[in-house]
């Protein structure tokens, strides 16, 4: 049987003890490490790399989602809070799971079989995301949080899709179909303008009409224009004047 290699990160002591008693019951659950504050965890991070971290959202002083914005994250993540309030948040950044205080024993056994191979696949947000969201994506081996209003369009490559960027140049290769983005972008801003295309209305620069009942749209700051058709431009051009 493979072991998970399997982080605590939690500032009581008492919290962290219980989880250890409950994983007693899961030989697979191999604990290579437990922490009280966010330097202790991303030192045992960095030093035995977990393939899971239950952590703590409410630390001493500290708060449980700054872990991920100070590594590269290579794990999966269930969080544990005594408070609720931070579920939407939670999936937002992908957790594979969210437990409340007290951990229960029936639940944690839900979280955990969420680890196995077959269970494997990172939990997308529930809901329509708000434009001054943050997306929580694997992007080039690592996690990183993305301003949703900062993707100016979207093209499709096969199941997989790039993402461009309003702030910079680059682009990068992210496995989510346009289908999964169609589901939880903002539709009051994103808008689907070709079966391979999703762009942000809020960089539309102009709309120019073309023969054959075809249009051109032009970005903020992108050179190459869309072409769409008749359709599609009808359902932009209604957008921009709503």
């Amino acid at each position: 049987m493979k072991k998970i290699k399997t982080l605590i990160v939690d500032d009581a002591a008492i919290i962290r003890q219980e989880l250890k008693i409950l994983f007693a019951d899961y030989p697979e659950i191999e604990i290579i490490g437990e922490a009280s504050c966010l330097d202790e965890a991303i030192q045992i991070i960095h030093e035995q790399s977990p393939d899971v971290v239950f952590l703590d959202i409410q630390l001493r002083n500290e708060n449980g989602f700054d872990l991920l914005e100070k590594i590269d994250v290579h794990f999966k993540i269930i969080f544990i809070t005594a408070y609720d309030q931070y579920a939407i948040r939670a999936f937002e950044v992908n957790a594979l799971d969210y437990l409340l205080k007290p951990i229960k024993k029936e639940r944690l056994g839900k979280a955990l079989q969420k680890l196995h191979p077959e269970n494997t696949r990172i939990s997308e947000p529930h809901r329509v995301l708000d434009y001054d969201d943050v997306l929580y994506l694997m992007i080039n081996s690592s996690f990183k949080f993305i301003k949703v209003k900062l993707l100016k369009c979207i093209i499709a490559a096969g199941k997989y899709s790039y993402i461009f960027y309003a702030d910079r140049k680059n682009k990068d290769l992210v496995s989510k179909t346009l289908l999964e983005w169609e589901t939880i972008l903002p539709p009051k801003y994103f808008i689907r303008i070709h079966r391979s295309t999703i762009i942000n209305f809020e960089f539309v620069e102009s709309v120019k009409k073309l023969k054959n009942y075809t249009y051109e749209v032009y970005l903020k700051g992108r050179e190459e224009p869309f072409t769409i058709s008749r359709r599609y431009a009808a359902k932009l051009k209604k957008m921009l004047n709503a």
